[in-house]
């Protein structure tokens, strides 16, 4: 394969980079034992290279209890032996950097798992020790310290279940998300040196950036306040301190020249810009874009809420479709309500395959026309739509902690189809995959998608080479009709996407680069449908 356009010298790679999501668990299983492995990823890397991708950004791969899908760390130095080793990974860092793919590892700082050594030493030394201080650890509330020290909610959607967990010797502990990843102290510097030796130890096997998970949460008010008063600021998000923990983290990624992206909820724009300021993070997850309805106007807004967020602090927009935690664009867009709210996942969802997989095609288009970066999902470049797991296959804890209402993350996390015609579609040939498929999974598979230009795969094949006609200049929004967006970008290329109803009239242009389907007789663009053009 000849040297890649992309070059490595180029150190702002990552403000228009293409990056692909690996869920390791779910990619490859290259030794045949249901389970993804960083062998089935180094297999499959010429097929990364082909998609035209910049990096990938892998989910956490490190020793883990997979209680919560591997965001329960037990130790970031050793990959869990599910996925391979540390020498494995060093390879595939550097395999995929001969294909000018860079890689980003995930980084989970607000909770460590239960079997970490940290708080398995926190319970062995008891209540009042130096090493419970590492964590949240508290007496109770009541006479006998039998309620929890507050009423924090729990950050997984629709959960009922508390945050604090009582220990037999009556210490309470926090743990914002399953009681198996308890939250650390943000204050002790213990937590922040390990941190920074951890985001060194990876920089320096050839990472070229690290992913942030629930990257607001880190600091909490030392007080641990309950909300019934509506405390401001608020005891455990997006608090001042957190300023402070990324300036260090960002002096040691620029030794680098490593990168940031933080997953960042927050609905004040003015506060989600301070993250992204020089000398912070360089990047931060879009979700309102990711959970915006199919809807024109509502498109049109957060794409401009989103480069104004964004303009201040000249940091690059980033745009997603989906990831391991949301529905896939094809079933989502195939619904009555085409936005996305965890609170509202249910069983049972009607859905139109057919709809939703043309918008989102044209969805595909919209979003790698933007300016920014975007960041593409394993299985989305396959039009995947998002699988019904079997009651007794599910796995993942959001179901169980919100007794069986919500349907959990597995359905976006069924392991991919490579091959027809292969058992368990080519995933791994000997045995059935941690997660079962559908019965038309082999229908998505890679090698038919590959042989149909028609196909999904081929669509974003196509569209990430065309993309440089965009060019690096802004979006200027261009005079259309209700329902139809149309912007023009850099060196004269345009995007329209058409959510109107009736056909629209494409504006002037010289040439059709690429368009998500066949236009009408008339030469114009039907409903849910996207056209890039040269003026």
């Amino acid at each position: 394969m000849g040297q890649p356009t992309h070059a490595f010298k180029d150190r702002d790679w990552w403000r228009s980079a293409v990056i692909y999501q690996v869920y390791v668990r779910s990619f490859a299983d290259g030794d045949g034992d249901g389970t993804g492995d960083l062998a089935g990823v180094r297999a499959r890397l010429p097929y990364l290279a082909e998609l035209g991708v910049h990096a990938l950004w892998f989910s956490p791969w490190y020793l883990s209890p997979m209680k919560d899908g591997g965001y329960d760390v037990a130790d970031y130095r050793t990959i869990d032996p599910a996925f391979g080793t540390l020498a494995e990974a060093e390879k595939l860092i550097a395999e995929a950097r001969e294909l000018g793919i860079r890689t980003i590892v995930d980084i989970v700082p607000n909770h460590v798992s239960d079997r970490h050594p940290w708080f398995r030493a926190a319970l062995a030394a008891g209540p009042g020790s130096p090493e419970r201080e590492l964590f949240h650890f508290r007496s109770g509330r009541g006479e006998h310290g039998e309620l929890p020290p507050n009423d924090w909610p729990s950050q997984f959607a629709g959960s009922t279940e508390p945050v604090w967990t009582r220990l037999p010797d009556g210490d309470w502990y926090l743990h914002l998300f399953t009681p198996e990843q308890p939250d650390l102290n943000w204050a002790h510097p213990a937590v922040r040196q390990e941190h920074e030796d951890v985001l060194r130890f990876w920089f320096e096997r050839g990472v070229a950036g690290v992913r942030i998970d629930s990257a607001a949460l880190l600091a909490k008010d030392p007080e641990l306040p309950g909300l019934a008063s509506d405390p401001v600021p608020h005891p455990f998000v997006d608090r001042d301190e957190l300023h402070d923990i990324y300036r260090s983290w960002r002096r040691v990624a620029d030794e680098y020249d490593g990168v940031f992206v933080g997953e960042v909820w927050l609905p004040d724009a003015e506060r989600f810009a301070r993250y992204l300021r020089p000398d912070e993070l360089h990047t931060a997850f879009n979700f309102s874009f990711l959970s915006c309805p199919w809807d024109a106007e509502r498109l049109r807004a957060s794409i401009d809420t989103t480069l104004a967020e964004h303009a201040p602090v000249g940091a690059p927009a980033t745009w997603v479709l989906c990831n391991h935690d949301v529905t896939r664009t094809v079933t989502r867009y195939g619904r009555e309500d085409t936005g996305f709210d965890f609170a509202t996942k249910a069983f049972g969802t009607p859905t139109d395959l057919a709809l939703g997989t043309r918008r989102a095609r044209a969805a595909a288009l919209l979003s790698l026309a933007l300016p920014g970066a975007v960041y593409l999902y394993q299985g989305e470049e396959l039009g995947l739509p998002e699988a019904e797991i079997p009651v007794d296959r599910i796995q993942d804890p959001m179901y169980f902690r919100s007794d069986g209402v919500d349907p959990g993350r597995d359905g976006c996390r069924v392991p991919l189809p490579w091959v027809d015609g292969m058992p368990y579609a080519g995933f791994g040939s000997q045995q059935e995959p941690w997660l079962p498929q559908p019965v038309d999974w082999p229908s998505y598979a890679v090698d038919r998608q590959q042989q149909n230009a028609d196909s999904m795969l081929s669509l974003y094949r196509t569209a990430i080479a065309l993309r440089p006609h965009f060019g690096d200049g802004p979006l200027a929004w261009l005079s259309a009709a209700d329902g139809v967006l149309a912007f023009s970008r850099a060196d004269g290329a345009l995007c329209v996407v058409n959510l109107a109803p009736a056909p629209a009239d494409l504006p002037a242009h010289s040439r059709l680069l690429l368009s998500s389907g066949p236009l009408d007789e008339a030469g114009r663009l039907p409903q849910d449908t996207a056209a890039w053009l040269r003026a």
